[in-house]
């Protein structure tokens, strides 16, 4: 999990990574998709819309909601942020440059959520799905327990 990394540097690798896919895309990082997408990688806990919505509102006065919601969409759009389903929440994506199946483990203890890629569970799930002629779009698969310093913590 994600309790001991230098986060400063995270956030802006993650930030950095964001600018450059969206020019290559061409489209554009404005000033509140940006804001937006900072608040969700201040930490490796899934935010909900309303806590980004209280805290945008908190530091610049109202915010509307339509504003937030846009700018979620556009980066789940882009490949920049996660839904967490399970827990109606977004996270940053560690590789938004690739196209890939994610699975999260979900700490019920510390909230963090670490994103996992697997080429196994890929293949299981691409398995899965061809034998019942079945298409499949987008794959998530959420894991919920405890992490490893959570659960061995006293």
């Amino acid at each position: 999990m994600f309790h001991r990394h230098d986060h400063d540097k995270c956030i802006n690798t993650a930030l950095q990574n964001a600018e450059d896919i969206c020019a290559q895309k061409g489209v554009r990082l404005t000033e509140q998709r940006k804001q937006v997408f900072e608040y969700i990688w201040e930490s490796h806990k899934p935010v909900k819309a309303y806590e980004i919505l209280e805290k945008i509102a908190g530091e610049t006065g109202k915010i509307q909601p339509p504003i937030v919601y846009r700018a979620l969409d556009f980066l789940m759009e882009n490949g920049l942020i996660h839904r967490i389903d399970s827990l109606n929440a977004f996270t940053g994506c560690l590789d938004p440059q690739s196209n890939h199946d994610t699975v999260f483990l979900i700490c019920t203890t510390c909230g963090n959520a670490d994103e996992y890629m697997s080429s196994e569970i890929k293949l299981a799930v691409s398995k899965a799905a061809n034998s019942n002629n079945f298409a499949a779009e987008r794959t998530t698969i959420e894991i919920s327990g405890q992490c490893e310093i959570c659960k061995n913590s006293p």
